[in-house]
Order: C-alpha cells, then structure tokens, then sequence
C-alpha cells in the first residue's frame, strides 16, 4: 500500500487514498469545502512544507549548485522534531493503507515533493 506523489490539483488517481497536502498555504481562490473536491487535498500539513524563506529559495533556484543549497535546507528542516514525527507516522502508515503527499508545483524534480519522496523512501515507506 504505497505513498503516492503527486501535484495538487491533478486528477486522482485510483487507489490512491487520501491526499494530504504539504504547502505552506492553501490554494488561493478557492473555498476550504472545495479542496478535496477540486482535488487539492483532504488533510493539510504545512508541517512538512518548507518554511516561507525556503519557499522562495526553491523557486529562485536556477543552477543545480542553487537546488541543492534548497535541499540541503530544506532535509535540515524536516530533521525538527514535527517534522520529523510526521515522516515517521507517513512512513508507517504506507505499510498498510494507502494515501497521497502532493505540492503545486508542476515539475516535481524541482519541488520539495522530490525530496519527501526520498526522506520517505529513507524510512522504509512504499512509495509509488
């Protein structure tokens, strides 16, 4: 029962359970009883978005010198205890049900969700 990656907003796939949005806002324009709906997520946890500076700092990022700097922060921050905790629960939880972490950004090779991917990847969670 694996973790599924995805971009927020994108059509569900099936199977793929809940979807838990790791952003730091919510989508703009957008009722909160219309999240889940529209396919954004069910359950928000900006927890394991990066912090605001960071944000930028993703989105600055241009050269692969200048993403690194970004990832090497951004696994700095998910090493604080919340952080921490919550990649051990997903972890945990991919042994036996199913569920999607997702972010905005169209191109995950330059979005924290690849980097989800791998602490998640780290702790022993199926991920898709």
């Amino acid at each position: 029962m694996p973790v599924h990656i995805v971009q927020l907003g994108s059509p569900r796939s099936p199977g793929e359970g809940l979807r838990l949005g790791t952003v730091r806002r919510p989508p703009r324009g957008v009722p909160k009883a219309d999240f889940a709906k529209r396919d954004f997520y069910d359950v928000w946890l900006p927890n394991l978005a990066p912090s605001a500076d960071l944000v930028s700092l993703g989105l600055d990022a241009v050269s692969e010198k200048e993403w690194n700097v970004f990832v090497r922060k951004y696994k700095a921050e998910m090493k604080q205890p919340d952080a921490n905790h919550l990649l051990d629960l997903l972890a945990a939880m991919s042994q036996q049900s199913n569920f999607a972490v997702g972010c905005y950004c169209q191109d995950e090779a330059r979005c924290h969700r690849s980097v989800l991917r791998e602490l998640l990847a780290e702790r022993g969670a199926k991920v898709v």
